[in-house]
């Protein structure tokens, strides 16, 4: 993927560059930053994750199961104390709250993983290895035509180095 590439060694810096970036409309940005930083979310202001969708169905899954092993446990091996009735909702809901915890996390793990590509085995195209230890970069995916404004406007907002990744 070729682009351009430019880091920065201040925060605000950084995200005066994204904000007019996204104005312009150069290419996809990729940010890499040392640490989360709020202002760097607040600027790039991307999309909701999906992960929440898979803690909402293994939730709910979870529920249904824990509910459902206790009543299968409780007709399959009957205790008949006192004439009530076998299988009752209320003390099952304890078991219910505890296996939806479980597979509600696990499945939140399991998303997580599966949209981050975890494992990564190669570095993605732009990075650098200063933007572990300090420095802040911008890699905006553009085509030869786009990549002389780009590498513009990163100088302009004061990016210590800008160059092109091929």
């Amino acid at each position: 993927m070729q682009g351009v590439l430019g880091a920065f060694r201040e925060l605000d810096t950084t995200v005066a560059a994204i904000k007019d970036l996204k104005q312009k409309r150069l290419g996809e940005m990729t940010v890499y930053s040392p640490t989360i930083r709020h202002e760097l979310d607040d600027a790039i202001d991307g999309p909701n994750s999906v992960v929440r969708r898979y803690t909402l169905i293994g939730g709910l899954l979870g529920v249904s199961f824990g509910y459902w092993i206790a009543i299968w446990s409780s007709e399959y091996w009957p205790l008949v104390t006192g004439g009530k009735a076998i299988a009752s909702w209320i003390p099952y809901t304890i078991i219910g709250f505890e296996v939806m915890v479980l597979v509600g996390a696990l499945s939140t793990v399991a998303g997580m993983f599966i949209h981050s590509r975890v494992p990564r085995l190669t570095t993605t195209t732009g990075y650098d290895v200063r933007f572990s230890s300090g420095h802040f970069g911008i890699f905006i995916a553009c085509d030869a035509a786009k990549a002389p404004q780009a590498e513009a406007l990163l100088r302009e907002h004061g990016a210590v180095e800008v160059r092109r990744e091929d």
